[in-house]
């Protein structure tokens, strides 16, 4: 197995169609099958530097995928670079041996080794765990809000948990700031949240 990561829109098309096709399994499209090649839409805001990185056996087969988000953060009167998950999932066939959790893991390592000040993302409630046994650390009442500031997505409109990494010893020191708090992530209106 290896570990591989590329700018989203420079990913190999053979390699693209299978992390969609993992998405499609964990979030079924409201397009067909037929419809989901590596030339369909659903790329993230080019913005936001997107990263894809797959877990591949040695047949090319991508077990699992994720894609890693960055922006600049203002919180605390302070600016930090920020770089979030999205999209993690392991195909349904592959679940259960580690595979999601190894590549959570080195996506944690990636982001520690570029340069960025923190990690952070929303998940589900009951993924906290998983993600914790990966390295990331919950951040207790906080809420990330989405979208843009004219139109804002908060993530406590659902269920979801605020997972995050301090990655630099300006990070780290003001790390306290980030818990009990709401964080202006504003990524814009295609990705409404990380």
């Amino acid at each position: 197995m290896r570990i591989v990561t590329f700018p989203e829109r420079q990913t190999p098309a053979a390699l693209r169609a299978q992390a969609l096709a993992l998405q499609a399994q964990a979030w079924p499209p409201t397009t067909t099958a037929a419809d989901i090649d590596a030339d369909s839409g659903d790329w993230h805001d080019p913005a936001l530097d997107p990263e894809t990185m797959l877990l591949v056996d040695g047949g090319g087969t991508v077990l699992a995928s994720l894609d890693v988000l960055s922006k600049d953060v203002e919180h605390g009167g302070r600016s930090y670079r920020a770089r979030g998950l999205s999209r993690v999932v392991t195909g349904a066939a592959h679940r259960g041996r580690g595979y999601g959790r190894l590549l959570v893991a080195h996506a944690r390592e990636a982001i520690r080794l570029s340069g960025a000040d923190l990690g952070i993302f929303t998940c589900d409630r009951e993924l906290q765990g998983f993600y914790e046994s990966a390295g990331w650390h919950l951040l207790p009442g906080a809420v990330l809000i989405g979208g843009t500031a004219d139109d804002p997505f908060p993530s406590d409109r659902f269920d979801k948990v605020t997972m995050a990494d301090f990655c630099t010893p300006l990070a780290r020191s003001h790390a306290m700031t980030f818990t009990h708090s709401r964080i202006a992530l504003h990524p814009g209106l295609i990705d409404r949240l990380w």
